[in-house]
């Protein structure tokens, strides 16, 4: 792991993954490791409020994935590639214990229980509105049918016309840079339908959080992706949107932390 101090979050780094590939992240605070997964179009910086309240207790680990920000890009694009960058971070910040909490928001939790399921030693997954359900899965077709056309402008606009949120605020040239990434959240959520019997093989405890205020359909997602996970719970946030406030959610991780490292048998 290679880092450099910084005043803003602490210090920024590099790791490489498997197949080489430099994935950059930025961490903030000490404590036990927390890493966050970003979701379509984010970034480690998008991850700064969030990583600010929790660097309170936490070790927070924000990261680029790969086609984004300071990261690389090797290709052709996997999901299993994207499982390994995850995994190369767990192993560089997991510590003695050699694990790590992990953190992900839409397309990024899909990515988390999908490393879960693989075998990546995480420790509890928190995941906020993954994105499977025939809705979701929709939208995400007609943004792949034009980057599969190199349109990629006309698949930004059809992505950000049906997502509400802040990511919509960045600039244009920002965006474009990382629409060529929603092919790839595609590529890991997959048909959109709740991957049950992948979700069987994740033994970490696993809490799936919703907005209260955000469509039904996102609710029913996140309970039958709670259902699916042997030690899964599932959480409404009243009053909140996909685009959770940090402030709300930041307590009620720090809260399933709390739970599950009260529930690690003695001397473990």
């Amino acid at each position: 792991m290679d880092e450099v101090k910084t005043t803003r979050c602490g210090a920024r780094g590099l790791v490489r993954s498997q197949d080489g590939t430099r994935i950059a992240y930025e961490r903030y605070g000490d404590g036990p490791p927390v890493i966050l997964v970003s979701g379509a179009l984010g970034t480690a910086g998008d991850e700064e409020p969030l990583a600010g309240l929790l660097a309170r207790r936490y070790s927070v680990v924000a990261y680029d994935r790969r086609g984004r920000g300071a990261s690389g890009d090797t290709g052709p694009y996997a999901v299993e590639r994207e499982i390994a960058d995850l995994a190369a971070l767990v192993d560089a910040v997991g510590g003695a214990a050699g694990s790590a909490a992990v953190h992900g928001t839409a397309c990024g939790g899909a990515l988390a229980l999908a490393a879960a399921a693989a075998g990546v030693p995480v420790g509890p997954v928190s995941v906020y509105e993954p994105p499977y359900g025939p809705e979701a899965a929709a939208r995400r077709g007609r943004v792949r049918a034009l980057l599969d056309r190199g349109r990629r402008g006309e698949a930004l606009d059809v992505f950000l016309g049906e997502a509400a949120g802040a990511v919509a605020a960045l600039p244009r040239p920002v965006l474009e840079a990382l629409a060529h990434t929603l092919a790839y959240d595609d590529a890991v959520v997959g048909d959109g339908v709740v991957p049950a019997a992948r979700l069987g093989r994740v033994h970490a405890r696993v809490l799936v959080v919703d907005g209260g205020s955000s469509p039904s359909w996102t609710r029913r997602v996140a309970r039958s992706v709670a259902a699916a996970v042997p030690r899964g719970r599932h959480r409404t946030l009243t009053g909140q949107t996909h685009q959770v406030a940090p402030h709300v959610l930041a307590p009620v991780l720090e809260g399933f932390l709390d739970d599950c490292r009260a529930e690690e048998p003695v001397g473990a």
